[in-house]
């Protein structure tokens, strides 16, 4: 079999569970990452070994697996992470928080010896990728998690930056006395209550981890009033704190976080117009 054929194939197989351009899309990922192949309509052999991996592949991918967990790798932000089952595949909703992280500190990194707080870290995508963008930006990291802990140090250790980990639940207010001062603290917590649970794709529902996705019903706002709390102790005079909301909860946030009194709250929308973006200041 060629690489043309196998290409093929693979799409063909794909398109009885995806739509054809999620299919090509995947396609690519599995093509370029797991077999560095970029000439898909080469004509090349495509060896026996090769063969068995795309099987082995495309049968995981029929069940729902998300292509993410199966090569143990994902895109975010130009860097490629590590990730398993045990933290959050990165989404371009939270390369958007990066960015507007950016934007707004930008001009405050430079004038200022500055610390920020990452809370959930999950696969570490966040604080690494400011680490990255900042080199002079001291940050540390949280979870609840020691497995999605384990596999943030990896990704740390693998983009070659130095974050401070501490394991740790944002919800234990005990846990908050022996962490320092911020200048920044940033979020993406988790935000969908289970009654919304239906409205996830399939293999979200059955392969993330849900301690990091869905909160009570009774309380869809507990991560953002505890952290809003926190930031109430922690966060340096004029310093920022940012959150990734739920585009159906985000104006009780902004309504939650006003009567705590910070300023400056502002609602921002993601590319797609849906209310994601938090920023708000004491």
């Amino acid at each position: 079999m060629n690489i043309k054929n196998a290409y093929q194939d693979f799409t063909n197989k794909l398109q009885t569970i995806q739509s054809e351009g999620e299919a090509n899309a995947i396609a690519r990922i599995v093509f370029e990452d797991a077999f560095k192949l970029y000439d898909f309509t080469s004509e090349r052999d495509f060896s026996l070994k090769n063969q068995k991996r795309l099987e082995e592949i495309i049968t995981r991918l029929l069940q729902n697996e998300p292509v993410q967990y199966i090569l143990g790798e994902a895109d975010f932000y130009g860097y490629k992470f590590k990730v398993n089952e045990h933290v959050l595949i990165p989404r371009q909703d939270t390369e958007e928080l990066v960015f507007y992280v950016k934007n707004t500190v930008r001009s405050f990194v430079k004038k200022n010896v500055i610390t920020l707080l990452d809370i959930g870290t999950g696969s570490g995508c966040i604080p690494i990728t400011l680490k990255k963008l900042f080199p002079i930006m001291e940050v540390h990291t949280l979870d609840v998690s020691k497995d999605a802990l384990t596999i943030a140090k990896k990704n740390a250790e693998k983009l070659e930056t130095h974050i401070v980990f501490y394991h740790k639940n944002i919800l234990e207010k005990e846990d908050w006395e022996s962490l320092p001062s911020f200048d920044i603290i940033v979020s993406n917590p988790p935000y969908i209550p289970h009654r919304e649970a239906h409205h996830m794709p399939e293999n979200v529902k059955q392969f993330e981890p849900h301690l990091a996705l869905f909160i009570d019903d009774e309380n869809p706002l507990i991560f953002y009033e505890m952290i809003a709390s926190f930031a109430k102790q922690k966060l340096n005079k004029d310093g920022y704190l940012f959150f990734e909301t739920n585009e159906f909860n985000a104006k009780e946030v902004l309504t939650m976080l006003r009567n705590k009194t910070f300023t400056n709250v502002i609602l921002e929308q993601d590319m797609e117009g849906k209310d994601r973006l938090i920023r708000a200041q004491l």
